[in-house]
């Protein structure tokens, strides 16, 4: 009689490829996932976290090659674990290629654009032929110049948007609110971090209730020595106002929709125009001026839950290291 050799079970040493170096890669590559999507959920970026955060849709893009590659090599474990990783980063992402649910508004449309400005260096002609050709009704714009804002108005932004509340100054601190309705209770903050200002006004349109709109600029994370700056800033950024009047807030907030600061900001009545029109992977900054850079979306409008959302997107300004951001509004009836 001829006795066969027993094969290994699935799961034995002999039964997985690789052997013990390959489970230890394995759990190599699924722990930074399963750490990013845990952090993700949890809202606990600290230190240099914050940064690494703001590439969260490019984690959720990598977790399921690495789930697919643990279970190709029949490690179960770390492929369980990459597998609710993936799960868990998909879900906090993909709703923002899904257009949300609008509320009923039947007043009149704002197209409303916002622009960091990079110290001034942004093409003045480029930025003012987007605002007719999209038609802009209200413009927010951050590093706004004392030199820029003069050419800005010489080439017609007068013209297209005669009111304003601005502080151009020297450097990244200026900002602007630009309207084609009047404007009234206009003014300034300056922010604690960086001393951002932040421009606002309230625009009255004719057939809607009076809008309140601010130029938001936070400081950015850019180093560990400054993420105490950027907390400042971000807890400092006016809350929406659901039983109040309607307000948007429109700027370079340095910081995306997986950062739970922002999401603590939009939990108390706004809504990301973006993400409402399914437009929520269009990237705002990084590559724009030649940076190797992944484009993140860190420039939102952020509108009151009561006003629609009917279009967002992106467009590029020649000498900044932002792209623009346009939202088609539909506002309440006034």
């Amino acid at each position: 009689m001829i006795t066969l050799p027993r094969l290994p079970r699935a799961g034995t040493r002999g039964g997985t490829r690789g052997g013990r170096p390959a489970t230890v890669a394995c759990w190599l590559a699924v722990a930074p996932v399963a750490a990013w999507a845990l952090v993700r959920l949890t809202g606990l970026e600290r230190g240099p976290l914050v940064q690494a955060i703001a590439f969260t849709p490019y984690a959720a893009a990598v977790a399921p090659v690495v789930a697919v590659t643990a279970l190709a090599l029949r490690r179960r474990a770390p492929a369980v674990v990459a597998a609710l990783a993936a799960v868990a980063l998909i879900g906090a992402v993909a709703p923002r290629a899904i257009p949300g649910d609008r509320p009923a508004t039947d007043g009149p449309a704002l197209r409303l654009l916002t622009a960091n400005l990079r110290l001034g260096s942004a093409d003045p002609a480029a930025l003012v032929d987007l605002v007719r050709t999209r038609r802009v009704d209200v413009l927010t714009v951050q590093e706004l110049t004392p030199p820029l804002a003069a050419e800005l108005d010489r080439l017609g932004l007068a013209t297209l948007l005669p009111h304003r509340s601005l502080t151009p100054e020297v450097g990244s601190t200026g900002s602007g609110v630009y309207a084609r309705h009047p404007l009234r209770d206009t003014g300034h903050r300056r922010n604690r971090g960086f001393l951002f200002t932040q421009a606002y006004a309230t625009v009255t349109v004719p057939g809607a209730p009076p809008l309140r709109v601010e130029s938001a600029h936070p400081a950015a994370p850019y180093a560990l020595d400054v993420v105490p700056d950027w907390w400042t800033d971000q807890r400092a950024q006016p809350p929406a106002t659901p039983d109040g009047a309607l307000s948007v807030l429109a700027g370079d907030f340095n910081a995306t929709l997986d950062h739970a600061a922002l999401r603590d900001l939009i939990a108390t009545g706004y809504t990301d125009a973006a993400d409402a029109a399914g437009a929520g992977f269009g990237g705002t900054w990084g590559p724009y001026d030649g940076d190797p850079i992944p484009p993140v979306a860190i420039d939102h409008v952020l509108v009151d839950r009561r006003i629609a959302v009917r279009a967002a997107g992106t467009f590029p300004v020649p000498g900044s290291d932002h792209r623009a951001l346009l939202a088609e509004l539909r506002l309440p009836a006034g």
